[in-house]
């Protein structure tokens, strides 16, 4: 059991852990920077071009906190 590291899962628990909270802040951020609130045109709107930009967005900052935290 050489690939069970208590060590190495402690360790990708806490850069898991810190790369969502990295996501959701910047998440509030991007939601403080566009005009109105996203919730409210995406759900109650149905603004496709919207929500398409929000999943783009949180793909791409979780793809450089990926990549930051992996190295």
């Amino acid at each position: 059991m050489e690939y069970l590291n208590a060590k190495a899962l402690a360790a990708s628990v806490i850069y898991s852990l810190l790369g969502i909270i990295i996501l959701v802040v910047s998440f509030y951020v991007f939601n403080k920077l566009t005009p109105g609130t996203l919730r409210k045109e995406i759900m109650e709107e149905h603004n496709t071009a919207l929500a398409i930009l929000g999943a783009a967005f949180m793909l791409a900052v979780a793809i450089i906190i990926s990549a930051a935290i992996h190295g």
